[in-house]
């Protein structure tokens, strides 16, 4: 149940946060009926929403809730089980919460009480539901209503009280335990209704209460051992008795306190009564349990109360007798004083209080008659000593404690004299218990700090531990009592320590301060008399109370001399005698110092012993001084002379002390420790010159500073904050005139000691709190930045050594607002400081200063640039105008940040996400961030912002409000403010700003709505927006407003989503922008920011944006079906996405290298973000990702190391699992095939690669493995499959952690190596990656075992690698039935062997998951042997694709009728006809070119056989028919029509062939006018999109032919999917006696190109026109538009096509022209790739079409792959034309340097890597046409020379080195020029 109601909580308190009308969603809780749920979210509801008024559904609410509790006396005993008893409890909370805010619900709920109360039923027993519900409401019951009272008050009376009463009277407690409890439940709710209550009512209660107080007093003497056959446990009894009796004294003093009318008798009965019942209960037996000590407090708080309000003096005897029978009971104290005695001590202190003022003289009477005990003499008999005793040792603490608690100095003025006086002539003079209490309790009273006692204490206190000083060693030391030594070590130290502590006065302190420091220095000079350990016992237990006393002490401030002098000894003192913590860690570093002095005796030994420990005394004394580091000052001196006669040091060193000739040695020991203190800084042998006085101080002053920053990280305790560093009093010491460079030398070695001190405090997690840590972190960096203007050169080096050593181990000070505004003042305040009498200092200074800050910024720079280029803006914004600014400008004039010039070195700035995101944080346009003009430019726009705002706030405030109209709440609420004249101007600016508030809130949310809806956001109005919402934050802060508003955090979290929400590259640049401004503006919101930040990122992530968009998209999504596998959708383009979660990544890990040092919080929210992100890996797999995936990647690795690196080893275990999954999610990108993708950005395919590159480079040196269970198989939301549940075995000395990092590692570089290839296609580099054959099997089992897409996708990474092949498909054929999902294994085990042996695995193939249409290709071909199983497979991939998509294929599919000897084929392609009419219609167009007629089949004899020997030209008739056969009326009709027309317009080339040539262009208007264009769904077939309208009949054209007529027509057409009235001109090519087949295979590999290139985004051109064969001999050619040939070009025009282009665009270098040219060097790169693949010859200048925008595009490809014109000379050797007129536009320099040319050969290279990836597809395409009886097939081999065209043992790097030398060996080639010629002198076509 508590599961369940725990979530009822939580729904409860959602709706009632919400807005109002949200009632009725708790009616799906309510109305279940599940028991108490509806009635915890009801009430729980009402208590958390409920207003004064109430809604009609709370009242519902309310009624629901009462008429439970009406129910309840009518419910079984089982309807509320034990475990449902906090439920009440809970219920009784609600409903006094609910008559606090609703007073209307009073009255039904108190009706609700008054109905239990009369309902209860005592046979129901104590768990029944009715009585929970009343004791819980008895503790905590809610206001009664007035009505009510006097029926709950006589219900309580008749059945909870008399009634319980009644069986009360027995004196042995025989009453039944559920009387009791009754009774206790019915006096408790009396008690809430006793103001209400009738006098005759409380009478009776009095009674009751008052029988059972009587009846608990003998009931409290009774013993276990004299209860006679009692049936109720005693103890129990007992305990509920006197809970009775508490609550009967709370309502006997409440009758007193609420009645007017009470009589003196009455109090005084009653305070007897109560006394009555205290003395029994403290000599009851029962006194040590709780419910008595309880009960105790509650009887002596009530007397108390009542005499302080009646008053009554007599009480104090009473409570005298009191007190001292409690005293007398040595039982009552045990280890502590007991609760007993603090209750009569409180309660002592109240009556006390109260009489004070009223009767003093019988208070004053009542304090010295208790003191008369203390000075008692025991004078009884034997028997009674041990009480008065007691009784005398117990009164002593209680008398301290009372005047402690009244603080008033009379009363310790009174007692102090006693106690003084019996500790120095009574009883307790001499050493005993006595006198220990009487220390204690002087101590106490002196520590309330009233200066008279306080005298006499200290001198009685200072004067007896002198005096035990002069026992301590003495020969009858051993004969004294135990107390002597207890008051020596434990009891005058304490009391000391107390005083300390108790004083607050500030002189009495000073006082106290002085006179402690001077016993310490006697106690010192003492001690030195002594032997051995005495000085360390003597002087240590003073030290706690020495520390306690100077806690307050301010060392920075100025000390007089003698006090300085008093500091001076009492450290000379600790380092003497060995009190100090060790500050030494390093053992081995002493051993030297140890030999040297092994024969110098104890002393050498306890000085050593001194720095490197062990810590030989007490731990208080260590930590006392310790504490008195943070309050001594520095040990300065004026001169170093002076402590060559200092007396007491003298003293030390005395050879006529106890040490006699131990001199020299000592000297010798100190010389030892100093030089081990300083930490090996100094060599001893270089100490020879010191004297063993000077040593002492050194050796002083190294422990004091070295402590000083051990302790608390060198913070010292000042009201000035700067002021805090300690490393103020270590650089006084360096300021010391005179100094000897020996002494110097020490001193400086002491601030490194102590500085490095204060970094292992910094460095130690357990120390203190970031925020502490970073608070003294900034101290001393600030100090240090402050002296580097020192007049000390020395100093300056020091200061600038030590800020250095600071700066590189935490690097979080490079951001700190305050230390980067110190430097930049810095350089103006050089010449107004004291070094401006100095010239040359002066000039030193400000150079030193100049290169810090230079220094310090391009350091900032590199580690996190968008954070330090919004903290710039920021200290811009400030600076004014003066000649510091002039400096500024000067300094950061040259300053910028430059990717391309960085070194792999680690800084984040190497990163491109990050230098992108910088850029967007400095408002700049560019990766090349300019940091004085962005800076300035930017902080110049931000001021602009912050100016709107308030010129707005300023307008708002002088407005006429007569002149506003707007009716919205907030505005009234504005407007109200301004017409009550009452507000305060801060009150009328918050209205101001919540109205400003609700206005930008709208704003952003319209963006919000618009982003959701699809609609696009104008990036301008955005960016405004978010500024100016951006400006009022920070404005609305610089008020000290708070922050935690809801309208602000709600501004706050929109322009964190915003960005996220619109997810465009410029929202999120303006997002940073913002960002940053926030988080330098105001750093308090550092970790509300980047929640929100995080928060929305993983919406991103849930929602599928950007790099976690579906992986259906990119280029491989954009080649479905043709070349890729699976279902052809539209995806959105996710570029935008992507771009914008890289800018968000690279400001991530900005943000990750600033907190990683000083903000657990926000590191934790990075964690939270990056689990959130690789949990579920389901990245998009488009190849524009890579660079932002492994940026995502880098963080992930990164956050790991450093936690690991940090965190404490218990709190690694999450970090390992995060650590693995980004192992996971960094190998799921490796198990999609390498793809590629061109930016159109200039820099991004760089970025690209440095990304990737940069990831590798921290990969290599990251030294924390992922834990083994990643290679375990455990599985993971089903990422690894369940069948690879295999551990890993180590192999070549590695284990299954290594091989798992080195396969990412080497998938990684190649990944880099592939991106440098496409980044810098031109450059020839040697790829970093090497791996060798063994090597690569190795990678591809750990890959297995992870995942079988990245061992498949190793094999199209490393193709040239057969045996990784063969290891593959071994892999492949094991495991057949987990990859049924992975088309990419399909050819790994349907293979012609396969199909040879009829292999079982092809029976997997009907549960296989689709491939590509070009892979299907391939298994329709001969050496498959139409296996029925693989051709099913086949068809299932063809049947699942729409048919229109087929048609590509449509030649191929025709082809494949070859070897359909299951008819499986053709029964596709009837099917495929029924379900579209285009598809039917283009399948019988190229059947008809597959029928051969009857007069040319005997000359054809190449026609292979199909099916059971039957020729193909006899099986494509038969189909033909077949699908006539299957139309329907209508399809019958369209395919009669659109056949008959084009039947029509092909024939008038038959007509005009006898015509002469002058008649036919006649006689083709004449044939084209009887032709009738019947209905509006005519097609041309060449583009089945456009809508044939009507036919120009003047367009008809006879083209020259040698012995054939082909026309030329032009359609009046209308594209299908546009408007209707939109009408284009389409010429198309009728051709009648040639065979178009070979040009639509060509066409079809361009086409395949095209969409390549396209998908890939590349920019390259090629134009695939449309063939289509309509019959044997017969075609229709799509005629290229708005194109002439380059023949036609030079028959009007003389010159090359240099002039031409000028001619026709302009001269070189107009837009015009060079927009012409660089479509003619696309065009080209795009052809030149083409026929590198398809080897077209005959490339003569009438094949070469150039289009009105000055784009090449090829025609006529008669020779292809292996043929040529001439018989097959293969005269054209170049492997595509580029001749000298070509060159001249792609190559102005001529020698192939210009950036033309470069660009020309970076698209081809490009263009062919993007058509190697798709090798397969493309020759598949070509490989089902080998039977076609095509000439490019007549010779040769020409699917093996096509394959080996594309080079597939190449990797990347040689196949880009490939082309660049195919491009150069093709640059003006004197065979393509010679070709010309021939083409020229024969042909007449110009050249």
């Amino acid at each position: 149940m508590g599961v369940g109601l725990e979530a009822v909580r939580r729904l409860s308190d959602v709706l009632a946060r919400q807005k109002a009308g949200m009632e009725d969603r708790l009616d799906l809780l309510i109305d279940q009926k599940r028991g108490l749920h509806g009635i915890v979210a009801a009430s729980r509801y009402l208590a958390a929403r409920t207003s004064v008024t109430g809604s009609d559904k709370q009242r519902d609410l309310l009624l629901y809730v009462a008429g439970f509790i009406d129910q309840l006396p009518a419910m079984a005993m089982q309807a509320i089980g034990s475990s449902e008893a906090d439920f009440f409890a809970e219920l009784a909370r609600y409903l006094v919460s609910i008559v606090e805010k609703w007073p209307v619900a009073c009255s039904t709920l108190s009706k609700s009480l008054a109905i239990v109360l009369e309902g209860f039923d005592p046979s129901q027993g104590a768990t029944s539901p009715c009585r929970a519900f009343l004791c819980a409401v008895s503790m905590n019951c809610f206001r009664v209503d007035e009505a009510a009272v006097d029926q709950i008050g006589d219900c309580l009376l008749r059945k909870w009280i008399i009634s319980s009463d009644e069986d009360s009277s027995s004196p042995r407690g025989n009453e039944s335990i559920d009387d009791l409890e009754r009774y206790k439940i019915g006096l408790r709710l009396f008690i809430n209704i006793m103001g209400k209550s009738k006098d005759a009512q409380v009478l009776k209660l009095r009674s009751a209460s008052v029988r059972q107080l009587k009846t608990l007093i003998p009931l409290l003497k009774i013993r276990k051992r004299e209860l006679n056959g009692g049936e109720v446990p005693l103890k129990q009894t007992i305990c509920l008795k006197m809970e009775v009796a508490q609550v009967a004294a709370i309502l006997q003093t409440k009758s007193l306190l609420s009645s007017r009318n009470s009589s003196d008798g009455l109090v005084w009965e009653t305070v007897t009564l109560l006394m009555d019942v205290a003395d029994s209960c403290v000599t009851s037996p029962w006194r040590r349990i709780q419910a008595c000590e309880v009960l105790f407090e509650s009887l002596l708080s009530s007397v108390a109360e009542i005499v302080s309000a009646h008053g009554n003096r007599t009480i104090l005897h009473r409570l005298r007798l009191l007190i001292l029978c409690t005293c007398a009971y040595a039982d009552t104290w045990g280890t502590n004083q007991g609760a007993l005695f603090k209750s009569v001590v409180r309660s002592t202190c109240s009556i006390i209080q109260a009489g004070w003022n009223e009767d003093r003289s019988a208070v004053e009477s009542f304090l010295l008659s208790l003191a008369a005990h203390v000075r008692q003499h025991s004078e009884q008999e034997d028997k009674e000593k041990p009480t008065v005793a007691v009784m005398q040792l117990n009164v002593i603490p209680l008398l301290a404690e009372i005047a402690a608690m009244l603080n008033k100095s009379e009363a310790v003025d009174m007692l102090m004299p006693m106690f003084i006086e019996c500790l120095e002539e009574g009883e307790a003079s001499a050493p005993s218990l006595l006198r220990l209490r009487l220390l204690d309790a002087v101590a106490r009273m002196a520590g309330l700090g009233f200066e008279k006692s306080y005298r006499e204490a200290i001198a009685l206190l200072t004067k007896s531990y002198k005096d035990k000083l002069s026992t301590v060693g003495s020969t009858h030391s051993r004969t004294l009592a135990p107390e002597a030594t207890t008051e020596r070590v434990e009891t005058l130290p304490l009391a000391f320590y107390v005083i300390a502590g108790g004083l607050k006065d500030h002189v009495l302190r000073n006082d106290y301060r002085q006179r402690l420091l001077i016993l310490c220095s006697e106690v010192g000079l003492v001690a030195e008399a002594k032997s051995g350990r005495s000085g360390a016992d003597l002087l240590g237990p003073l030290l706690p109370a020495v520390a306690e006393i100077c806690s307050d002490f301010q060392p920075s401030r100025a000390v007089e001399p003698s006090l300085l002098k008093l500091f001076r000894n009492l450290w000379f003192y600790i380092v003497l005698f060995g009190l100090a913590p060790p500050i030494q860690r390093e053992q081995s570093s002493l051993k030297s110092y140890a030999i040297s002095t092994s024969s110098m005796g104890s002393m050498s030994a306890m000085a050593l012993q001194a720095v490197a420990g062990p810590y030989l005394w007490n731990a208080q004394w260590s930590a006392a001084v310790q504490r008195l580091t943070e309050a001594t000052p520095p040990l300065l001196v004026s001169s170093v002379k002076w402590m060559e006669d200092e007396l007491e040091l003298n003293a030390l060193h005395n050879p006529g002390s106890r040490r006699g000739s131990g001199n020299e040695k000592a000297v010798t020991a100190q010389r030892a420790a100093l030089a081990a203190s300083l930490g090996g800084r100094v060599e001893i042998s270089s100490l020879s010159t010191i004297s063993g006085v000077k040593a002492t101080y050194l050796l002083a002053v190294s422990f004091l500073e070295v402590l000083r920053f051990s302790c608390n990280g060198g913070i010292l305790r000042t009201q000035n904050p700067e002021t805090r560093s300690s490393l103020i009093c270590t650089f006084m010491y360096l300021e010391t005139p005179q100094l000897t460079p020996d002494v110097y030398q020490c001193l400086s070695a002491m601030v490194h000691r102590a500085f490095d001190a204060a970094i292992t405090w910094l460095c130690d997690k357990a120390t203190a709190s970031e925020d502490e840590k970073d608070s003294v972190l900034m101290a001393h960096a600030t100090f240090l930045i402050q002296q580097l203007t020192h007049r000390n050169e020395n100093i300056r080096e020091m200061a600038d050594s030590l800020l250095s050593q600071l700066r590189n181990r935490f690097p979080q000070v490079l951001w700190n607002p305050r230390c980067v505004d110190l430097l930049l003042n810095l350089l103006g305040g050089i010449s107004s400081s004291a070094l401006a009498s100095d010239p040359g200092a002066m000039v030193a200074c400000r150079m030193l200063v100049q290169q810090r800050v230079r220094e310090w910024i391009t350091y900032s720079l590199l580690l996190a640039p968008a954070t330090t280029q919004g903290l710039l803006e920021e200290q811009f914004r400030k600076l004014k105008k003066t000649a510091h600014t002039s400096e500024l400008i000067i300094l950061f004039s040259d300053l910028h940040l430059d990717v391309t010039k960085m070194d792999m070195s680690g800084q984040a700035a190497i990163i491109p996400a990050v230098t992108a995101a910088a850029a967007a944080a400095a408002g700049a346009n560019s990766t090349t961030v300019e940091v004085l003009s962005t800076g300035v430019i930017s902080a110049n726009v931000k001021s602009n912002y912050v100016g709107e705002i308030v010129g707005m706030k300023k307008l708002y405030a002088g407005i006429n409000i007569n002149q506003l109209q707007d009716t919205k709440a907030l505005t009234a609420v504005w407007l109200s403010s301004k017409v009550d004249g009452k507000s305060s101007p801060e009150e009328e600016d918050a209205s101001l700003s919540a109205l400003l508030f609700s206005r930008f809130l709208l704003c952003l949310q319209q963006f919000v709505t618009a982003a959701e809806r699809g609609e696009s956001v104008d990036a301008a109005e955005y960016h405004e927006a978010c500024l100016r919402a951006t400006a009022l934050l920070l404005s609305d802060m610089a008020l000290c407003r708070m922050t935690t508003s809801e309208s602000f955090v709600q501004l706050l979290r929109l322009l964190c989503w915003c960005p996220a929400y619109i997810f465009t590259p410029a929202a999120m640049e303006t997002g940073i922008f913002v960002w940053s401004w926030l988080l330098s503006a105001a750093p308090q919101l550092r970790c509300s920011l980047l929640s929100e930040l995080v928060d929305a990122w993983l919406w991103t992530v849930d929602t599928s944006h950007g790099l976690f968009g579906a992986e259906n998209c990119g280029p491989a999504a954009k080649l479905r079906p043709h070349l890729t596998p699976g279902e052809p959708v539209t995806v959105k383009d996710s570029i935008e996405g992507i771009l914008a979660h890289r800018l968000w990544l690279g400001f991530l890990l900005d943000r990750f290298e600033v907190v990683k040092h000083n903000s657990r919080k926000e590191l934790l929210l990075i964690g939270r973000l990056l689990q959130g992100s690789v949990k579920k890996p389901r990245f998009t797999s488009h190849p524009a990702a890579t660079g932002t995936f492994f940026t995502l990647m880098l963080l992930g690795f990164k956050f790991c190391a450093w936690q690991l690196q940090n965190l404490q080893s218990i709190e690694t275990a999450g970090i390992f699992l995060l650590e693995d999954r980004i192992y996971r999610s960094a190998l799921s990108w490796f198990a999609a095939e390498p793809g590629w993708y061109d930016w159109k950005t200039e820099g991004d395919a760089q970025s690209e690669a440095q990304a990737v590159s940069t990831f590798v480079y921290y990969l290599t040196s990251y030294q924390h493995e992922p834990s083994e269970n990643l290679k375990s198989g455990t599985q993971e939301n089903g990422y690894i499959s369940n069948f690879r549940n295999v551990q890993l075995d180590g192999k070549h000395g590695q284990t299954g952690k290594e091989r798992v990092k080195q396969l990412l590692l080497m998938l990684s570089q190649h990944e880099a190596d592939r991106l440098e290839t496409w980044a810098f296609p031109l450059k020839d580099f040697v790829p970093r990656l090497r791996v060798h054959a063994d090597r690569l099997l190795e990678f591809a089992k750990t890959a297995w075992l992870i995942d079988p897409r990245i061992a498949l996708s190793l094999v199209a990474r490393f193709p040239a690698f057969n045996n990784l092949r063969s290891e593959v498909a071994v892999m492949v054929q094991e495991h057949l039935t987990e990859l049924r999902e992975i088309p990419e294994a399909l050819p790994y085990f349907v293979t012609p062997k396969a199909v040879d042996e009829n292999s079982p695995s092809l029976q997997q193939l009907p549960h296989w998951a689709l491939c590509s249409i070009t892979r299907a290709l391939e298994f329709l071909t001969p050496p498959y042997k139409g296996h029925h199983r693989v051709m099913a497979y086949v068809l299932r991939v063809m049947e699942s694709y729409p048919p229109e998509r087929v048609t590509f294929f449509m030649p191929q599919l025709v082809q494949a009728l070859r070897y359909d000897d299951g008819g499986l084929v053709e029964g596709y392609l009837m099917v495929a006809a029924k379900r579209s009419n285009l598809f039917a219609h283009i399948l019988i167009w190229e059947l008809q070119g597959e029928e051969v007629p009857t007069e040319e089949l005997n000359k054809d004899a190449k026609d292979s056989l199909g099916p059971k020997g039957v020729p193909l030209s006899e099986i494509v008739p038969r189909v033909k028919q077949r699908i006539i056969d299957s139309f329907t009326a209508e399809t019958y009709d369209i395919f009669i029509r659109e056949f008959r027309f084009f039947d029509q317009v092909t024939s008038i080339s038959g007509f005009l062939y006898p015509l002469p040539k002058e008649e036919r262009r006649g006689a083709i208007r004449q044939q084209l006018e009887k032709i009738e264009v019947t209905g509006d769904d005519l097609y041309l077939p060449t583009a089945p999109n456009k809508l044939v309208r009507s036919i120009q009949l003047d367009s008809g054209i006879p083209l020259q032919s040698a012995a054939k007529v082909p026309i030329m027509i032009t359609f009046n057409v209308v594209d299908k999917e546009g408007d209707s009235k939109d009408i284009i001109q389409q010429a198309c090519i009728f051709k009648v006696g040639d065979d178009c087949r070979q040009d639509v295979l060509a066409l079809q590999v361009i086409a395949l190109l095209r969409d390549i290139f396209q998908a890939v985004g590349l920019d390259l051109y090629v134009f695939p026109y449309g063939v289509l064969p309509t019959g044997y001999g017969r075609g229709i050619i799509e005629v290229v538009p708005n194109t002439r040939s380059r023949n036609q070009m030079g028959e009007i025009s003389d010159g090359g096509l240099y002039e031409l282009f000028q001619q026709d665009y302009g001269p070189v270098g107009s837009v015009r022209f060079e927009a012409a040219r660089d479509k003619f060097i696309v065009s080209s790169a795009g052809y030149a790739v083409a026929s590198l693949l398809l080897q077209p010859k005959d490339r003569h200048n009438g094949n070469l079409l150039f289009d009105n925008e000055g784009r090449l595009v090829h025609i006529d490809f008669g020779f292809i792959l292996e043929t040529s014109p001439g018989g097959n000379l293969r005269f054209e050797s170049a492997q595509f034309k580029l001749s000298h007129e070509m060159t001249q536009l792609i190559d102005p320099s001529g020698v192939m340097r210009s950036e033309t040319w470069n660009r020309f050969v970076s698209l081809c290279v490009k263009g062919y890597l993007a058509a190697r990836q798709h090798m397969d597809g493309i020759v598949n395409t070509v490989l089902l046409m080998i039977d076609s009886g095509l000439p490019c097939f007549s010779r040769g081999d020409p699917i093996g020379n096509l394959r080996r065209r594309f080079h597939p043992d190449m990797t990347e790097r040689e196949a880009a080195n490939f082309m660049i030398r195919t491009c150069a060996d093709a640059y003006n080639k004197w065979s393509t020029a010679g070709y010309d010629l021939i083409q020229y002198l024969q042909q007449g076509i110009e050249k």
